[in-house]
């Protein structure tokens, strides 16, 4: 079952964040959907249009793609995406961390600057910013 189809207090609960390993020089954000996906269509309401206006988003630009569709061409996923939406951290390719569902805004914010800052320069690049 995808995390799409769970209660909200489901989702919550199933929410994780999976490193993987490395560093980014130019990092990518992957989310993966499907259609009818409740919590995707939420964070495209609600944070699609203020992503790329933010300096997490000028800086790991994001990629929409359908989870039936796998991974998009020259990217590997370390592991299969079995709830949506996924968010998926990639650089030249390669998965570096995820965030997995998507229970509200300001969760979601806490997670990716944890991630970017974790993985990423993104603390150098968001003081130039």
């Amino acid at each position: 079952m995808r995390l799409s189809r769970l209660a909200p207090a489901a989702a919550c609960a199933w929410l994780s964040l999976w490193s993987v390993t490395g560093s980014a020089e130019a990092a990518e954000l992957i989310m993966v959907e499907e259609d009818g996906c409740h919590y995707c269509i939420e964070w495209k309401q609600t944070l699609g249009p203020i992503y790329p206006k933010t300096a997490e988003g000028r800086f790991a630009p994001l990629r929409m793609v359908d989870v039936d569709d796998g991974a998009p061409e020259g990217v590997t996923f370390a592991r299969s995406i079995n709830f949506t939406p996924t968010f998926v951290l990639v650089e030249q390719g390669q998965e570096l961390a995820r965030i997995e569902g998507h229970p509200g805004e300001d969760f979601f914010w806490g997670l990716l600057n944890m991630i970017l800052k974790e993985k990423t320069d993104f603390a150098q690049a968001a003081e130039t910013d």
